[in-house]
């Protein structure tokens, strides 16, 4: 077969090393990879290569919170005596830049493919019998593939809420914010987790009066609590209403907008439970992503669904169908994109035959990018004592760190979670979790630090370069050894 697209001609069956149904980043990736090891591999994707993340998330997402960024910088330049006009927002032009960087994209991932050899084919890939895959490809007819191995890679969509039909301008999922034609002035965003503080975080530098409404007791759940507060009153500080604890009950449209009712119960547990509204201009939904296995018919095949939808799959991302893998958002695992390529390649490599390691998921880096930005790896506190550790903590905020400070940028901290040593002394780490300017790029260290188990004496006596925002992370971890400079 050509090592390009496909659009699925009837014929006998194709055989191949791997089939792959799905073109995001975990069904690429796996592509990629199987195509690197010399496998004969094909691809089949029903819309665009690169899937959600190229274009209804991650990409398309940072892209309007670097417009919002770059805002929020022209908005601060007289601080650095930088004088302009007053500016004004072209939301239609950042929407052109994003639209620009997620089709070069596309075109890269396709150039990709194409050097590996990968064929891919538009269409609607089914699972069949003896890991075959119809591909429907509409008008231009139907091809069968026979593959070694499956790979399912179909992602997700977003949740709705009943009584919350989404229509693209009064109620909204990510899909139809990143697709705004203007910032609506009063904005709704029900689900305080990654994607609706990132979106919060947007249409609030963007001009937008914005609330959040988390049921869950705080916003972000999974990073440390002290993150969690501190964003909360960073959030307050820029305009931003949080309002955790709290359950969406409707919302009744008038005229051009809607107001949103919720309940508040109290925190402790007693008293009355509190009945409020907002009114706003418009509903962003943020309350998580299902699988999508709609169009794989599985039925009668040996592939499982657990009670929520997702693929029932192993460590190693086998499923209960001999030869048949599932990894992405399609199984009940973290929903990153870096995550879906990790489990790209283990599954690959266990076809492979190479006893591939599984992906230890507690200790998976998050990015969130908001302003200012998360970013953790590994246990919380809270979850390191309910574990069974003894622990020692430090804090350090970015207040006084030379380089926040040039780049007017000091709202954040660092916390180190480690082990408590017999001595008392601090010992392995188990946690890293950060808010602040560009933490999601200051990570990987803290990332690696709790992957390796490092210690805290470890890590501590490296050297940080200066000015760095970076050298934070070393402040905190020396002063856990006793022996701090700054702090």
């Amino acid at each position: 077969m050509a090592d390009d697209t496909n659009t699925g001609e009837t014929g006998s069956p194709v055989r191949y090393d791997l089939v792959v149904i799905g073109g995001g980043p975990a069904g690429y990736g796996a592509a990629l990879y199987a195509g690197a090891a010399g496998m004969s591999v094909a691809l089949v994707e029903r819309d665009r290569l690169g899937g959600t993340c190229l274009h209804r998330g991650c990409i398309p997402a940072k892209e309007l919170l670097e417009t919002a960024a770059v805002w929020r910088t022209v908005g601060e330049a007289a601080e650095f005596g930088v004088n302009v006009e007053p500016p004004e927002l072209d939301f239609a032009v950042s929407q052109g830049r994003k639209q620009r960087i997620v089709d070069g994209l596309e075109t890269g991932v396709k150039g990709l493919l194409r050097r590996r050899k990968v064929t891919t084919y538009e269409g609607t890939g089914r699972l069949c019998a003896d890991r075959s895959v119809e591909v429907d490809a509409g008008d231009s007819g139907t091809q069968t593939l026979q593959g070694d191995h499956v790979l399912l890679a179909a992602g997700s969509v977003p949740i709705t809420l009943p009584g919350f039909d989404r229509d693209s301008t009064l109620v909204m999922t990510s899909d139809e914010v990143l697709a705004l034609d203007e910032v609506p002035s009063r904005v709704a965003v029900i689900g305080g987790g990654a994607i609706g503080c990132e979106f919060a975080s947007m249409l609030a530098d963007l001009g937008a009066e914005v609330t959040v409404l988390e049921y869950a007791p705080q916003i972000i759940p999974g990073v440390d609590a002290d993150i969690a507060k501190a964003l909360a009153r960073a959030f307050s500080k820029r305009g931003i209403t949080v309002l955790t604890g709290c359950r969406v009950t409707g919302h009744t449209p008038d005229g051009g907008g809607t107001t949103v009712q919720y309940e508040i119960a109290p925190r402790s547990g007693n008293g009355d439970i509190v009945d409020a509204s907002v009114e706003v201009d418009a509903v962003v939904v943020s309350v998580g992503r299902r699988p999508y296995p709609d169009h794989l018919g599985l039925d009668g095949t040996g592939v499982k669904l657990d009670e929520r939808g997702f693929v029932v799959a192993d460590e190693l991302c086998r499923t209960t169908m001999a030869g048949v893998y599932a990894i992405g958002d399609l199984i009940n695992t973290p929903q990153l994109a870096h995550v879906g390529f990790a489990e790209a390649i283990v599954a690959t490599r266990d076809m492979l035959g190479e006893d591939p390691a599984p992906v230890d998921y507690a200790n998976v880096p998050w990015a969130i990018y908001c302003h200012p930005e998360v970013a953790f790896a590994g246990l919380t506190e809270a979850a390191a004592r309910e574990a069974g550790y003894e622990v020692v903590t430090s804090k350090h905020r970015f207040t006084g760190n030379s380089r926040a400070m040039i780049v007017n940028d000091t709202e954040g901290l660092v916390k180190i979670v480690a082990e408590r040593e017999a001595d008392g002394s601090a010992g392995r780490v188990l946690g890293v979790h950060m808010m602040g300017p560009w933490v999601t790029e200051q990570l990987g260290q803290g990332y690696l630090a709790v992957n390796w188990e490092a210690t805290v004496s470890e890590v501590a006596a490296l050297v940080q370069p200066h000015p760095t925002l970076s050298e934070l992370f070393g402040e905190t971890m020396l002063s856990l050894t006793g022996r701090g400079l700054h702090g």
